[in-house]
């Protein structure tokens, strides 16, 4: 009995590899791939609204990267000072200056947090609303932390243009120099999108909608047409709920980058798990059912493979390695983006308890009304009954 057991448990692991590397849009190899430099040439207002709170260590190369992009048209910036106590606006205002820029940045003194609204949106609320005053094409929404390669922008709005999107969006290539950092944030790119195929992303005819905080170009008109930002005021997990309201009254595209990038530095393995236990259980809908599902997903998936060649019964081994041979080959395009040792490839299940045990947490923590914990708030609904 036991043996049939591991064997259905090793073909199911199988069937579920080569859906993932056959059948889901290869969001696999995507992040491997350049994205073509588009050539087009656009005179589109453009205003970056950046959103901080104790940003001074990273906020003057963001500004700097943002004055210096080879836009056409007018390309200005709006930061909310979301009550920062470092000198934040003092850094972004230098660094402006520095590049001869300091016209083109407006920095806005954020006002205290009213109920309803997370921290991060309310900051980009009141900067959307500066932004107005200068009668933007498109808004870029960004963080404190990315760098914008020199054509960014510029391609971000020629993709708008040319091929009629609403909302485009970038995962921007994360910071990964540090041994926790090679170790854990490939595979973070990999989940996520492996969670949202930017093939489907992009196909009018799926539901599957999302967008990247870090570096989101939307039309303005559209924003207006969603109800702006307001309509997702509550949500913790921004970027994909705007793209999501944006979907369902227009088209939304998403990729990755490789000279756009965040610079904030993730030394220690805390730094990411709190990444991850933020909005891990906000993604699972604080769903009890859904987080014992989501666990026993990732467990066949993951973690079964290599615990399966243990099994005496050799058709259970055979299926755990062949599972663990195809998740290992689906990781090697991103840990290659990534200049991560392939090496790393085989210790993906090992990895993948790391965000098991994040995901888990985070729930925890949402239960203990610690949920959404993020630059000194707790920004979580209130816990369920």
């Amino acid at each position: 009995m036991m043996e049939s057991s591991a064997i259905a448990i090793g073909a199911g692991a199988v069937a579920i590899w080569v859906y993932l590397l056959v059948f889901r849009a290869g969001f696999w190899w995507l992040p491997y791939r350049p994205q073509p430099t588009s050539g087009w040439l656009s005179e589109r207002t453009v205003i970056a609204v950046i959103p901080a709170r104790d940003e001074a260590a990273v906020i003057g190369r963001a500004v700097a990267s943002l004055v210096n992009q080879e836009h056409r048209g007018r390309l200005s910036i709006v930061i909310v000072d979301d009550q920062s106590t470092d000198g934040t606006a003092e850094v972004a205002r230098a660094a402006a200056a520095g590049a001869n820029a300091g016209d083109r940045l407006t920095v806005c003194s954020g006002n205290p947090l009213p109920p309803g609204w997370t921290g991060k949106l309310w900051a980009m609320r009141q900067g959307i609303e500066e932004a107005r005053t200068l009668q933007p094409d498109y808004l870029l929404l960004t963080d404190a932390d990315i760098v914008h390669g020199p054509g960014n922008v510029r391609e971000l709005v020629g993709r708008a243009e040319t091929e009629d999107y609403d909302l485009v969006s970038l995962m921007v290539r994360l910071n990964c120099r540090s041994f926790w950092e090679r170790l854990l944030i490939p595979a973070y790119v990999f989940f996520f999108f492996k969670l949202y195929p930017p093939g489907w992303v992009a196909d009018p005819t799926r539901r599957t909608s999302a967008a990247a905080g870090g570096c989101m170009l939307i039309r303005a008109a559209t924003l207006d047409r969603i109800g702006g930002i307001e309509s997702i005021r509550h949500e913790i997990i921004d970027d994909c709920a705007l793209a999501r309201r944006v979907k369902s009254v227009g088209k939304v595209w998403l990729s990755s980058s490789g000279d756009t990038r965040s610079i904030r530095e993730y030394h220690r393995w805390r730094a990411i798990w709190d990444l991850v236990v933020r909005s891990a259980f906000a993604q699972l809908g604080y769903s009890v059912v859904i987080l014992v599902l989501t666990v026993l997903g990732l467990t066949l998936t993951y973690l079964a493979p290599p615990l399966l060649l243990l099994s005496p019964q050799p058709m259970a081994a055979l299926f755990g390695a062949i599972a663990w041979l195809a998740m290992s080959i689906a990781f090697l395009p991103t840990l290659r983006a990534y200049e991560a040792s392939p090496l790393l490839a085989p210790l993906l299940p090992v990895i993948a308890l790391f965000y098991v045990a994040a995901t888990v947490a985070s729930a925890v923590q949402f239960w203990c009304g610690r949920g959404g914990y993020w630059k000194g708030r707790f920004q979580a609904p209130e816990r369920i009954s």
